[in-house]
């Protein structure tokens, strides 16, 4: 489970993995009858070391300037809006999978984050954000003396 010194959040308890996974089985059933899945926007990947976590958000065709990166304790925000793309006159969608209009995604990380000292960098449609532990969270080495 590790990956460039970093555990992936899979490797972790996540107490909101059982409802995520209820929900997509949910979507998944009114999928089956003809109802449309709602779809998490935007889709992550998410890795946690000892002193930082860093996710990965998938916003292709998004302007860096609509993209709104939020922390409060524990709990990162990305939020914004995605234009739709102008169909010229007498043009219909032969098919339209990618969504356009407001999204919001929030994940509660397993460590408090220093705001101050979030990063987050976009390039190619990726967004990267890196986001430091507290120092309050951060494991403090306690030494033995002999008496």
């Amino acid at each position: 489970m590790f990956e460039t010194g970093l555990w992936r959040f899979g490797g972790f308890a996540d107490p909101s993995s059982d409802m995520q996974r209820l929900r997509r089985e949910m979507d998944r059933i009114f999928t089956d009858f003809g109802q449309t899945a709602a779809r998490e926007m935007p889709p992550v990947n998410a890795w946690i070391g000892e002193s930082e976590a860093v996710v990965c958000a998938e916003l292709p065709g998004v302007d860096p300037s609509a993209i709104d990166i939020s922390v409060v304790g524990d709990t990162l925000t990305i939020s914004g809006s995605r234009e739709a793309e102008p169909l010229k006159e007498g043009e219909s969608y032969h098919r339209q999978e990618r969504s356009a209009g407001k999204f919001s995604r929030s994940l509660q990380l397993p460590f408090h984050v220093d705001a101050d000292k979030v990063d987050a960098k976009y390039d190619k449609g990726v967004v990267v954000i890196t986001l430091p532990r507290s120092e309050a969270e951060k494991p403090k080495r306690i030494s033995v003396k002999n008496q």
